[in-house]
C-alpha cells in the first residue's frame, strides 16, 4: 500500500514591499511522503515570493509534467513555472519552452556544484531566473514547519523575513541567472 501525502495548513500573510503585494493566503499543502520539511517550506517560500492571483501548487513530486508551483492564464497557457531544488537541465529546458517565465529556487549543500555543472547550459534561456538559497536559511525555515501554521513573510530590498510566533528566519536569495 502506498503512503499518502500529509496535509499541512498555513495562513500566510505577505507584505512584499519590492512588488507592492500585500495579501493573506489560506493554503493547503500536500507533503509527499518522500519530501522533507526543508523542501516543503522552500515551496512555501517560493509561493510567498511569487504570490499572485491564480498561483497554485502543482500536484506533487510524482507528477512528471507539473512544476512545484505554477500560474496559468484564462486560456490555460502557463505564465509562471516555479521549481525548487536542483532539477535536471532537460527539465528546465522543457519548462522554458512551455512557460512565459520560469523561476528556480536552488537550495541544499550541493546547490553550488549543481550551478557550476549546469549554469553554462542554462544561461541561454532568457525566460529563466535562478536563485540560490543559503543552506542554513532553508534548514532554519524547515524548523518553522507545523501541521497548522500562522506565518508572516516580509520582503524588502531583496531580503525576506519569514516568521511565526516561535521564530523568524532571514533569507537573502542570491540571483544566479540572469546575472545583473
Amino acid at each position: 500500500m502506498a503512503l499518502r501525502s500529509t496535509i499541512y495548513k498555513a495562513v500566510l500573510q505577505i507584505a512584499d514591499m519590492d512588488r507592492a503585494y500585500y495579501a493573506e493566503h489560506s493554503l493547503v499543502i500536500a507533503r509527499h511522503p518522500s519530501e522533507t520539511d526543508e523542501r516543503m517550506m522552500t515551496r512555501l517560500l517560493a509561493f510567498a515570493l511569487n504570490a499572485q492571483d491564480g498561483l497554485t501548487f502543482g500536484r506533487g513530486l510524482c507528477i512528471d509534467d507539473e512544476p512545484d508551483l505554477w500560474c496559468k492564464d484564462l486560456t490555460g497557457a502557463v505564465q509562471a513555472w516555479i521549481e525548487v531544488g536542483l532539477p535536471d537541465e532537460k527539465w528546465l529546458r522543457k519548462a522554458c519552452g512551455r512557460s512565459k517565465e520560469v523561476m528556480l529556487y536552488a537550495y541544499g549543500r550541493t546547490a553550488d556544484s549543481w550551478w557550476r555543472n549546469n549554469g553554462d547550459r542554462l544561461a541561454r534561456f532568457d525566460n529563466l531566473r535562478v536563485f540560490r538559497l543559503e543552506p542554513a536559511a532553508t534548514v532554519a525555515l524547515a524548523a518553522l514547519a507545523a501541521r497548522s501554521m500562522q506565518l508572516q513573510c516580509n520582503v524588502q530590498d531583496g531580503e525576506v523575513w519569514m516568521g511565526s510566533d516561535a521564530a523568524i528566519v532571514r533569507i537573502v536569495p542570491e540571483i544566479l541567472h540572469p546575472v545583473m
